[in-house]
């Protein structure tokens, strides 16, 4: 049985080679996933723990900033010498150090990172910890000269000697790089600049007195955990933030990790699609070898073989397909790694491809995904061909299943797909966003099984209905390739499968992102009322010079500052709310229009006062009049009372959770020094707008960070961000769409081999090449239609689920992109032609005598 496996393996090699290219990208993406976080971690562990401080001072951050707000937390900078005194300190230095910076030539171009890392600006002093080493030039001295690193120079064309101006939170400042540094270890991809320590306090902090932490350096047979505690005894444990090397470096690591975390989980995201899309392909493949085989299975039987023999034959070559294609899947995930190292290159992010981990777990789970995907896929053919008859060896082979009722399917099918439409229906009558968006989930994977066992059974009305045309336009030809498509209701429902889950998945999420761009767009509409908006192109908080220079330009009337301040309240049912909000000037009501429960923008920016979203308030007990303690960076606490309730009906993540804002007054006294992250602008009485925005753009053009929006540029940019998230998802559906190709071909491939006799008599009796191809190429056709019409069907269902869910996030417009649907079903008949052509070649250049003699 052995011998007889391998021979059959060798055999029919031809045809799982396509079965095999499945196994090989989803392991592929499995391995390139693992080794690339795997060596980004490692490599950016080394960086980390090689210039982390022993210990490390710094200013206590009692809340995390869910967007940046632009507040640098600073402690003084005398403390160096207070801790430089503590026994056991080798030495002690007050850091300063700024993200965000904006660096920009004499052309006013940008010299910062546009790949979204940040540029940071830090004071000169170089320890053997450093990240950098001066190759070339001299230390900086005085605020007029600076050092730049090497790569962001060469990316600018930036030399000794040239001029740069460096737009800080304090103001812009023009200084000269006198020096070159060079990265000893990883560049993370961010620009690096270096002034001296006065400079970097007084134009980067605003505050000669300022650090940003104090590092300190351990004396021999010092431990850091001592050295720790020492320092936090003689400061004070509860004033600062202490962390010794590793804390630090897991620190960093932390922050990171929600990048590596983007990269590897979209990666698994195509490995899961590959895997899925896989699994349809391979059960295919073998249902139709071994429909094939019947003739040969048969004769096993009759020699001896029993069942169990027969099971474990086709399971033998599942494993060889498997560790095969493991084996090429292995391979090709090390160049995939290799190849995103090299991408993260040419974004700045400089790791060595010899430095590229493979520990012992990517192999393992290589060959564990690999066979594991073929094993499962394999075995219900592997049952069906332990259950073929001795007496099958006496009869003309015929396709296994052919006659079989689809009563078991029907039945099966119909109670997942109840449960699953039970689970959808719960998901649009809930009111709460947790349990919907777990109903949806719970429907969306019952109602795609449904759909998959329940797929055979859609196949003879769907392909009648999509078929229909084809005798009238193609005559006999059509009428043909329609029945060849109804012949098998399985291999069809199964080919169409793989098609239809990413076509699925695309018409759930083309409509929710439509849904989203649309009720954003009506939200802009309501809400924005000036007629432009400065902002920066990353959102980052900008200086407040670029709001002074809008303000002084001409033609420009009315100037509304927006702040972000991180903050925590505490509610009256007892919760902590930790969030964002917003500070406005006075007149906010000309440039935006707000709806109000109660109260008005008056109430809501006087002194001392807050808005709320009325929402929010009523789940919290808040109304207004009601006292909130409110905690600020930096330790800073106040008693704000609600002046106002907003009823905005606005989309979650349009605003800030509660949307809470409040005046300018209360921003200065109690969160001073933030930068702005927006300035709306109106018009001077007399000015036209047209005129305007191009005296705004040439006033800011020295500042290429930030940019003029009106209406339509805003919604623009909320439709790009929404894009980002639907080029991933069609990123996928390219996946899908290639596998779901192969198995075309493949179903088609072995359906020519199948059906050798046939095409010989049809031939025979005066069927032309041209004719041949053409019926193979509108049978293909009218499968891949029939995947995408189940798919797309079974997309909007899920898409219209979906909106119900964000209409519990306030988003409640829902949008059909009915152009996008056309143009998939259009595109999936073309998927058909294309895969059908080396099939139909195949089949037309058939001897016909050979092809009637064919076993």
């Amino acid at each position: 049985m052995l011998k007889a496996t391998l021979r059959s393996f060798l055999a029919h090699k031809g045809r799982l080679l396509l079965s095999a290219l499945a196994v090989v990208l989803s392991v592929a993406f499995v391995v390139g996933s693992l080794i690339f976080s795997d060596t980004v971690s490692r490599t950016f562990d080394r960086l980390f723990a090689s210039t982390a401080a022993d210990v490390t001072v710094s200013p206590k951050e009692t809340l995390d900033e869910a967007v940046p707000s632009g507040m640098t937390a600073t402690l003084p900078a005398a403390l160096a010498d207070r801790v430089a005194r503590i026994d056991g300190v080798a030495a002690a230095r007050a850091e300063a150090e700024v993200p965000n910076l904006t660096v920009v030539d004499d052309r006013n171009e940008s010299v910062s990172p546009t790949t979204g890392a940040p540029t940071i600006g830090t004071a000169w002093q170089p320890t053997d910890r450093s990240p950098v080493e001066l190759t070339s030039g001299r230390a900086p001295r005085g605020p007029g000269e600076m050092l730049l690193d090497a790569e962001t120079a060469n990316r600018a064309g930036v030399a000794i000697g040239d001029t740069l101006t460096v737009i800080a939170p304090p103001g812009s400042f023009r200084t000269r790089v006198v020096g070159i540094v060079t990265f000893t270890t990883t560049n993370p991809g961010a620009a690096l600049l270096f002034v001296d320590t006065p400079t970097a306090r007084t134009k980067l902090l605003g505050d000669p007195a300022a650090a940003t932490a104090i590092t300190v350096d351990a004396a021999p047979g010092v431990s850091d955990a001592t050295l720790k505690q020492r320092v936090a005894a003689a400061l004070g444990a509860d004033r600062y933030d202490y962390r010794t090397a590793d804390e630090q470096a897991q620190s960093d690591v932390e922050q990171l990790g929600g990048f590596l975390d983007v990269i590897k989980w979209v990666m698994v995201g195509f490995a899961g699609v590959a895997v899925l899309v896989g699994v349809f392909l391979i059960v295919n493949t073998f249902s139709m070898l071994i429909a094939q085989r019947t003739r040969e299975l048969g004769l096993l039987r009759a020699l001896g073989a029993d069942r169990r023999q027969v099971r474990r034959s086709v399971l033998t070559e599942a494993l060889l397909l498997g560790l095969a294609g493991s084996t090429l899947g292995l391979v090709t995930g090390i160049a995939l790694a290799a190849g995103l190292i090299e991408l993260m290159g040419l974004i700045g992010m400089n790791i060595k491809a010899t430095e590229m981990v493979i520990g012992w777990g990517t192999p393992v789970t290589a060959y564990v995904v690999g066979v594991g995907v073929t094993f499962v896929a394999a075995y219900p053919p592997a049952r069906r061909a332990a259950a073929v008859s001795p007496m099958a060896a006496l009869s003309d082979a015929e396709v296994a299943g052919v006659g079989r009722p689809l009563r078991v399917r029907a039945v099966v099918g119909a109670v997942v797909g109840a449960a699953g439409a039970a689970a959808l229906v719960g998901c649009v009558a809930s009111s709460e966003t947790g349990s919907a968006a777990s109903l949806l989930g719970l429907g969306v994977v019952l109602t795609l099984i449904a759909t998959v066992i329940a797929g055979p059974l859609l196949v003879r009305p769907v392909i009648r209905v999509l078929g229909a045309a084809f005798p009238a336009l193609f005559g006999p030809v059509g009428r043909m390739s329609q029945r060849n498509a109804l012949r098998n209701p399985r291999r069809t429902g199964a080919t169409a499968a793989a098609l239809m889950v990413g076509l699925a998945l695309v018409g759930g999420m083309s409509v929710a992102s439509a849904s989203m761009t649309e009720s954003f767009d009506r939200q802009i509409d309501k809400t924005l009322g000036a007629d432009f908006v400065v902002q920066n192109t990353n959102f980052t908080p900008f200086p407040r010079e670029v709001t002074d220079a809008v303000r002084a330009t001409e033609g420009v009337g009315l100037v509304v500052r927006g702040t972000l301040v991180p903050i925590a309240v505490r509610l009256p049912d007892g919760d902590r709310l930790a969030t964002t909000a917003a500070g406005y000037d006075p007149r906010l009501d000309e440039v935006a229009n707000i709806t109000y429960a109660r109260g008005d923008t008056a109430a809501a920016l006087a002194d001392g006062r807050l808005a709320m979203d009325v929402d929010f308030a009523r789940d919290h007990g808040v109304r207004v009049g009601t006292e909130l303690p409110v905690e600020f960076q930096g330790g800073r606490t106040a008693e704000l009372t609600v002046g106002a309730l907003t009823d905005q009906d606005a989309p979650e993540g349009f605003g800030t959770t509660g949307a809470i804002y409040f005046g300018r007054g209360t921003v200065e006294r109690y969160a001073p020094g933030g930068q702005d992250a927006a300035v709306y602008v109106n018009a001077a009485p007399g000015t036209d707008v047209d005129d305007l925005r191009p005296a705004l753009e040439r006033t800011l053009d020295p500042y290429p960070q930030v940019q003029v929006r009106d209406l339509a540029d805003y919604k623009q940019l909320v439709r790009d961000q929404i894009a980002v998230l639907l080029y991933l998802v069609y990123a996928l559906l390219g996946l899908a769409i290639i596998i779901a190709v192969l198995g075309v071909v493949n179903t088609l491939a072995l359906s020519v081999v199948e059906r050798t006799r046939e095409i010989g008599l049809l031939r025979a009796i005066g069927l032309g090449r041209r004719q041949l191809r053409r019926m193979i190429r509108l049978e293909s056709v009218v499968i891949a239609v029939f995947g995408a019409v189940l798919g797309l069907a079974l997309g909007l269902v899920w898409g219209l689920c979906t909106q119900q869910v964000l209409a519990l996030q306030g988003m409640t417009a829902l949008a059909i992109p009915w152009t996008t649907i056309v143009a998939v079903v259009v595109g999936s008949a073309v998927i058909g032609v294309v895969a059908a052509l080396l099939p139909a070649l195949r089949a037309s250049r058939m001897n016909v005598l050979a092809a009637i003699a064919h076993e």
